[in-house]
């Protein structure tokens, strides 16, 4: 079962038998948690005899983010030659910022944010930063984590889906973004995020996610007045109703971008059929 589909585990559940510290400098801390207890997905390919073996080897470091900005530069420094920070729980933003333009992408749980290869090539200077949109929890996966899970290559294998998974979901954003129309950016993005984080309703999709229309801009490559126009003229349509921070998706993917074909139809609410990844059930 991944993540996502389940309610966020409990703060007893994580620091067994460690206490979480709270992102900030780096310390020496040795308080461990069980990774495998809060993502089940990791040991999905290993053997069900060997989990109770692997369950006990297989700890990180909890870290605790509050809401809003946070530097962390300094666990990825920590992380070493491990694999990063793998988000447990939360909302994250991560920007990216060159001459003075900003692009984003929302990680949410099971993503793992890898430390940053500086290649002596690039002739772009480009700046990152993250915020954490709700209260965020990270597990820690230095080189000492790398050393306990070396019996288990499964969990390393996994990881490296998470990596390519994000991959490819920028890939789908970049996409996304170099769609002329604006409505047609928003419409592709709000499914594109309501694959992983919407709600099935009898008339579409629900989308309960802090975003703004600075936010989506970002996301889409827009200006913050051009996403709150556009985002009206989808109001009209029917095809996007409700407050930024819980959209509805009326109809579905197709009929949305039918709809937008035809500026002065309204959209006829059904249910997607097509099977949505990563989504919770309403």
């Amino acid at each position: 079962m991944s993540i996502e589909g389940r309610e966020a585990p409990t703060a007893d559940a994580l620091s067994t038998p460690g206490v979480p510290v709270r992102l900030g400098r780096v310390e020496s801390s040795q308080l461990h948690a069980y990774l495998l207890d809060v993502d089940d997905d990791l040991c999905a390919d290993i053997d069900v005899r060997m989990r109770f073996a692997a369950r006990h080897m297989v700890t990180a470091k909890v870290l605790d983010a509050e809401c809003g900005g946070c530097d962390l530069e300094p666990w990825l420094a920590a992380a070493g030659r491990g694999p990063g920070l793998l988000l447990v729980n939360g909302l994250m933003a991560v920007d990216t910022c060159i001459a003075e333009r900003t692009s984003t992408e929302l990680l949410g749980a099971g993503d793992l944010l890898a430390p940053a290869l500086h290649r002596d090539e690039e002739m772009v200077e480009s700046r990152c930063s993250w915020r954490a949109l709700e209260g965020t929890r990270f597990a820690l996966l230095d080189s000492e984590f790398l050393d306990r899970t070396r019996p288990w290559p499964q969990i390393v294998k996994s990881l490296l889906s998470r990596a390519e998974r994000r991959a490819e979901d920028l890939a789908l954003l970049r996409v996304i973004a170099s769609h002329p129309r604006l409505e047609v950016r928003l419409v592709l993005l709000l499914w594109h995020l309501g694959g992983r984080w919407g709600r099935v309703e009898p008339t579409g999709l629900r989308l309960t996610l802090p975003l703004t229309h600075r936010l989506l801009g970002q996301l889409v490559a827009a200006e913050r007045p051009s996403v709150t126009h556009a985002l009206s003229r989808l109001s009209d349509t029917g095809v996007v109703t409700g407050a930024t921070t819980d959209l509805h998706l009326n109809g579905s993917l197709d009929a949305n971008l039918h709809t937008l074909a035809r500026p002065h139809a309204k959209v006829t609410p059904l249910l997607a059929q097509r099977r949505l990844p990563r989504h919770r059930v309403g």
